[in-house]
């Protein structure tokens, strides 16, 4: 199984740490943040990892032996005008399942790896259940910003995004880790053609809330949900951070001990 982390934008809210270095480099207690995910991932014995890059491509190219064995890059060039989504499929070649993927912009404890590659499901999305204690005083990247989810009784999601569903109604937070099965990338895929069909046929953006440059990865695992695929939930509480601002980055200084 490979991890293909999506890691080509600038991150203009943690400057001036990004000033010279993709936000992925930026340190936690000494370690980068992509450092600390490929760690995660090779405690539980994954060896393949697709980095997508843009923004400061030269430096993540100095620094790769830095990030060991295993890693190759794809190269996201028109990073400044996209989004999560088309950062993504830069590197649909390699999405031939199963794969896991991850924002860059995230840490997380080894075992939160080990929950996800256990849950059953073909598409597996890491919700974290308590969600707004993370935003107890994280007033430069509020609530309202979260990638909300509504999970059913029986585990599947329902709704995700931001602005899926009012924060009041949200049953977690999606936080930017998931896992696929071969079948699972098969669908995602297919999701992403059907959508991109539509998109250059009528010019219109096929998702409800952002446009096609704009998606973000929830979009698409809307669409997922749209036309029946079982997306399933694997709940966590706590153990994770994203690093978006300043403000983020002192506050899991204090408090990453993982």
């Amino acid at each position: 199984m490979k991890a293909i982390v999506i890691a080509a934008g600038r991150g203009r809210r943690l400057a001036p740490h990004t000033d010279e270095m993709p936000k992925c480099l930026v340190p936690i207690r000494g370690r980068p943040m992509l450092v600390r995910q490929l760690d995660a991932f090779r405690a539980h014995r994954l060896t393949e990892f697709v980095i997508v890059r843009g923004y400061r491509a030269e430096v993540l190219e100095r620094r790769r032996a830095e990030l060991g064995a295993g890693v190759r890059f794809v190269e996201n060039r028109d990073w400044e005008r996209n989004n999560i989504l088309q950062s993504l499929f830069t590197a649909e070649a390699e999405l031939d399942g199963p794969v896991l993927l991850t924002y860059a912009d995230i840490v997380f404890a080894q075992e939160l790896v080990g929950q996800l590659l256990d849950a059953p499901g073909d598409v597996c999305l890491v919700i974290d259940r308590d969600f707004a204690k993370v935003y107890e005083g994280r007033t430069e990247h509020p609530l309202e910003e979260a990638e909300v989810a509504v999970i059913d009784d029986d585990g599947r999601v329902r709704a995700v995004g931001k602005r899926a569903v009012p924060v009041a109604q949200a049953s977690g937070e999606f936080i930017g880790l998931a896992r696929l099965t071969a079948r699972g990338v098969e669908a995602l895929r297919a999701a992403y053609a059907e959508a991109r069909d539509q998109h250059e046929k009528t010019g219109a953006s096929p998702f409800a809330r952002n446009s096609w440059q704009g998606a973000y990865l929830t979009d698409l695992l809307e669409r997922l949900i749209e036309l029946g695929v079982d997306v399933r939930a694997v709940p966590i509480h706590g153990r994770w951070r994203e690093i978006d601002t300043e403000q983020d980055l002192l506050r899991a200084e204090q408090s990453v001990d993982w």
